[in-house]
């Protein structure tokens, strides 16, 4: 009976000596992959400050730019209305112009009657030089009558009257039209004087509106680079991520612990809880927030603000945080190279943590419009390998 127990016990005892030394390399290894966790964590945190910089700068670039907007827009009105004020301006100066031109006319006429009665009086002077002159005490004593005395006081008052007639005509005449030549002329000077202003303003407002368009040049470039910046933290993020996941599941295999998931294949669960349109597919189109061509790589589901997201398949959370234009995201590892990526979550709408392990159908997060969005909805992904693949045969 010794001699059984004793190659037994033998037997044991080397089995716990070669176990002792498997247990103390996985503590080993598991206390590296922390090691290694802990140091991601890290760079994790630190790439997702530089991307919530980015972001607000972006935001801030982004009021700055719209107020610009706004302001080259109230410019160009003005500008527009400047240019109708010119226009109208421009026909005040042709109709002055034109009445002008008329009262030139009218001192024409005017001075061609003047001379005619000029003329006139020049001729009587005239004859009465070569006939001898004759004072009117001459006429009147020369009448060869009482009546013919009568008749020739009527005919010296007819004709004195029509020399005062005519020097009152001519005084009138040049009074009327000179004051009138003066007003037009000064009229024309006061509308040629408003259309130098309003030229002016124009001039000023146009500069103006050149500044704001160079201002909103640079805002865009600034944008631009601030978005890269962002877009190259979200991807430093994502990678950060992976590496998390991978190194997870070496701690589970050094620690003989089994994964609570693996997929292996099939459908998957529908992300909301209830049925909802495809507002835009897995294309390339034109972002309606940037306007600019790009790729879409999921597909948006329309739904009201709160609409409960759910996991699509078991997995881990492997990041729940803000992204870039996707606003609140949450991703999930389903293992094997799946991922599920679900963006424009509400503000405090997202209920799961990095961490945590959810299953298929779980509520995770409410359907919201944060980030690049024009309305509520879902921005579902599905990456393989990290690579965006068309949602709907997964969910068909």
């Amino acid at each position: 009976m010794k001699k059984k127990i004793l190659p037994l016990v033998l037997t044991l005892g080397i089995a716990a000596s070669l176990a002792v030394p498997y247990a103390g390399y996985a503590a080993s290894t598991t206390d590296k992959i922390d090691q290694q966790l802990t140091q991601l964590k890290k760079q994790k945190a630190q790439a997702q400050q530089k991307a919530n910089d980015a972001q607000n700068q972006i935001t801030k670039v982004q009021s700055e730019k719209d107020q610009t907007t706004k302001d080259m827009k109230t410019l160009l009105d003005q500008v527009n209305e400047a240019s109708k004020k010119l226009a109208n301006l421009n026909e005040q100066i042709d109709q002055v112009s034109g009445t002008l031109e008329d009262n030139a006319k009218q001192l024409d006429e005017a001075v061609a009657r003047v001379e005619s009665r000029d003329q006139m009086l020049k001729s009587r002077v005239r004859l009465m030089y070569m006939n001898g002159f004759v004072s009117y005490m001459d006429v009147l004593l020369s009448a060869t009558s009482f009546s013919d005395f009568l008749n020739r006081i009527e005919a010296l008052k007819a004709i004195v009257n029509q020399d005062k007639v005519v020097l009152e005509s001519n005084k009138k005449d040049k009074e009327t039209v000179a004051q009138k030549k003066v007003e037009t002329e000064q009229q024309l000077e006061k509308v040629k004087t408003l259309y130098t202003d309003a030229d002016a303003l124009r001039d000023d407002l146009q500069a103006k509106e050149k500044a704001k368009e160079v201002k909103i040049a640079s805002l865009t470039k600034q944008e631009k680079v601030l978005e890269d910046i962002s877009e190259e933290s979200d991807k430093q993020i994502t990678q950060i991520a992976k590496q998390e996941a991978d190194l997870q599941e070496k701690k589970r295999a050094a620690s003989n612990t089994k994964s609570p998931f693996t997929y292996a294949g099939g459908k998957l669960g529908y992300p909301l809880a209830v049925q909802a349109p495809i507002t835009s597919d897995f294309t390339n189109r034109i972002n309606p927030i940037t306007g600019r061509a790009e790729s879409h790589k999921g597909i948006d589901l329309g739904a009201p603000k709160g609409t409960e997201i759910r996991a699509a398949e078991n997995g881990s959370v492997i990041y729940a945080s803000w992204m870039n234009g996707y606003g609140n995201c949450i991703i999930v590892n389903h293992g094997n190279g799946l991922w599920t990526v679900y963006g424009h979550i509400m503000n405090d709408g997202t209920y799961v943590k990095v961490g945590d392990v959810v299953k298929r159908g779980q509520k995770i997060a409410g359907v919201g419009s944060t980030g690049q969005s024009t309305g509520n909805h879902l921005h579902f992904e599905v990456r393989v390998n990290e690579v965006p693949t068309d949602p709907k045969p997964f969910l068909r």
